[in-house]
């Protein structure tokens, strides 16, 4: 169903606000053949900054071959390859035949085979037939490059939620012939991998926390929507629909939601459903609640899921502390000691509740998590 508040998909075209450089800049680096990074929070635009790049090349008349997957259910090294694979077998051909031939030429002497049996019972394109060894990992992470080569064309894989390969047992299994596979292959520029993740800090942790990718990919980082260019974008949804509100009001919207776009567009459709003609304050407020009682259950498991060291250190956090080793600080939130501070900011980054800049500045990932647990949780009274 057509809606002027998008969030159940990404969006791109007149739905695309903002960001337009940052368009560019990922369109120049895809077009030059870099491999680019986006670690970002969830919901927070990637996805619609991919696709609306690569609509801009499609116009400007870039031709290219696009595939993408999913990290997410990926546990073990054998998942992550045999998915890899898959995927550029179904971009390269169409048919059993086009796939038997593909894995002949391309993976012979791996373990890799097209089985047409299990490509009739499950649509499996690729298979392995023996424990999956190095070799074949490296003959996965190279077949993107040779399959460009050969085709003569340019060819994106985009691999979405890719932090959870630190998930695995041991993620250099996979990681580190990555990075081999990316400094074997500097010079072809025929293929650009897109990184995007939705753990910021365990992207941190892969692309920063060591130098297995240093100068081996780009990062691209989603610039902030400009508030009033928001407030009028959601103001012209509403008007189209013949309502009425202040843009004031749209804008403290959108500070409010620190211009998180799925959580004001979502905000935006209660209040959208919600009257029919001239939308007040109040109208706003009442929407800002159905939207906090639809996430407040995932906001509840994540607290429950903190230790009482976490928690007070997260509630140190929205007072405004963003030194927590001070002998004051450790005495007047329980925190203990340094040594337990650090284990402590650590445990929080690992669940994805803070970020810390190069400052060591922290920031509350999820700015509706940040709301509900200052006026719900540590019941915080608004200055």
């Amino acid at each position: 169903m057509e809606t002027n508040f998008p969030y159940a998909q990404y969006v791109t075209g007149r739905n695309f606000v903002g960001r337009r450089s940052d368009v560019t800049l990922l369109g120049n680096l895809l077009t030059q053949g870099e491999h680019v990074v986006l670690s970002e929070p969830p919901k927070t635009g990637k996805t619609s900054l991919i696709q609306q790049t690569l609509y801009s090349l499609r116009v400007k008349g870039v031709t290219f071959t696009v595939g993408q997957f999913s990290a997410l259910n990926i546990r073990t090294p054998q998942d992550f390859v045999l998915r890899l694979g898959s995927t550029l077998l179904r971009m390269a051909g169409t048919t059993p035949a086009e796939f038997a031939d593909l894995s002949r030429r391309f993976l012979e002497g791996t373990h890799f085979v097209f089985d047409p049996v299990a490509y009739e019972a499950e649509g499996r394109v690729l298979s392995l037939t023996w424990d999956l060894e190095a070799a074949d990992v490296a003959a996965i992470l190279s077949l993107p490059f040779r399959l460009a080569q050969e085709r003569g064309d340019r060819i994106i894989l985009i691999i979405d939620e890719f932090q959870c390969l630190t998930a695995l047992d041991d993620p250099d299994a996979i990681l580190r012939p990555l990075s081999n596979s990316l400094k074997e292959n500097r010079d072809n520029r025929r293929f650009s991998y897109v990184f995007a993740g939705s753990g910021v800090n365990a992207m941190k942790t892969i692309f920063r926390g060591s130098l297995l990718f240093h100068r081996l990919v780009e990062r691209v980082k989603l610039s902030p929507v400009d508030e009033i260019e928001m407030a009028d974008h959601i103001y012209r949804g509403f008007t189209s629909a013949g309502k009425v509100v202040e843009k004031e009001l749209l804008q403290g919207a959108c500070r409010l939601f620190r211009g998180h776009l799925w959580y004001i567009n979502h905000f935006a459709s209660i209040c959208d459903g919600m009257t029919r003609g001239y939308l007040m304050e109040p109208g706003l407020v009442d929407a800002l609640a159905s939207l906090i009682s639809v996430h407040e259950p995932r906001f509840v498991d994540m607290m429950s899921g903190l230790t009482t060291h976490q928690v007070n250190l997260l509630k140190a956090t929205v007072e405004g502390v963003t030194r927590f080793s001070s002998a004051e600080v450790i005495r007047q939130y329980g925190l203990n000691s340094s040594a337990n501070v650090k284990r402590v900011k650590d445990a929080l980054m690992k669940k994805e509740v803070l970020e810390f800049d190069e400052d060591d500045k922290p920031t509350i990932i999820d700015p509706l998590f940040e709301y509900w647990v200052k006026k719900y949780y540590f019941e915080m009274k608004e200055a």
